[in-house]
Order: structure tokens, then sequence, then C-alpha cells
């Protein structure tokens, strides 16, 4: 899916699929997405042998960044439902799509997210100071690999 062109994509158009329904089912829609990233870990080794005095750096395990997705509350008690059941006891691992859409809305690339569950639920931060910002719930994913398409 993933789609090549001169000129990089915005970062505003995106759908979240939480991977417990269609895109006809969602409730709202998320106004951040950060964390999507992916590090490899090297160990250090030389051969006792080596003719050269520096260490090689030989790739072994790798971690995945935690998923932060951010949404506007609306009252929709879908996202702690799911940190409520984990937190329970439930295994309630999904398949989280990250998909970009390009100025059509058509999809250009994807980021799957594998056996993703919910590590932290952050409610709004509420004051009566007068301001106009809006109510935001977060949510943090641990995932176990993305898949770039």
């Amino acid at each position: 899916m993933a789609t090549q062109r001169n000129n990089p994509y915005g970062a505003f158009n995106f759908l979240v699929s939480l991977g417990d329904g269609d895109e006809a089912s969602v409730i709202a829609g998320f106004s951040d997405v950060s964390g999507l990233g992916t590090e490899i870990n090297y160990s250090e080794y030389r051969n006792g042998n080596d003719l050269v005095n520096t260490v090689r750096k030989v790739a072994n395990t790798f971690k995945q960044e935690d998923v932060t997705l951010k949404r506007g509350l609306i009252g929709s008690t879908d996202l702690f439902q799911w940190v409520k059941d984990v937190r329970e006891g439930a295994d309630r691992r999904r398949t989280v799509t990250i998909t970009v859409l390009d100025e059509a809305r058509k999809p250009v690339a994807a980021f799957r997210l594998a056996n993703a569950q919910p590590k932290k639920w952050v409610g709004p931060t509420l004051a009566a100071k007068g301001g106009g910002e809006v109510a935001m719930e977060e949510l943090h994913i641990a995932h176990e690999g993305v898949l770039y398409e």
C-alpha cells in the first residue's frame, strides 16, 4: 500500500483502527499519534586473533516504542474499558492499524502494531480558569512489532 511521491504527505490526515471493528464503527477520531518507532540493540564482538583492533557490531534484540494516542473526551468509555479489561486479567491483544491518507483521503501507507495492549490511560486535565481548552484523554499502547505497509 505504501505509495511514493515527491512531496511528503501531511501528518494531519490519518485513521486509527483499534482492531475491534470496522471504520464505520469509529466513535471518535484521534488528534495525535506519536511513538511509532523501533530501536535495534547491538553487541560488541571481537575475535582474539583479529588483525584490526576494533570491535564488530552484531545486531541482536530490538525493542518497540510505546505508541500514544490522544483524542478529545467525548463520553465514550471504549478506551477505558479496554484498559479495565486488561487490568482485571483479560487477554485483549489487538492489531492496531494507523493508516495515513492523502489529500483525497485515499490510503497511502499503514502501520500495523502486532499484539497491541493498553499500557496507560490518562484522563483529561480539568481546570476552571475559563480557558477554551479541549478535555483530552490519552492511551499509551505497548506492542510486539510494527509493520510498515
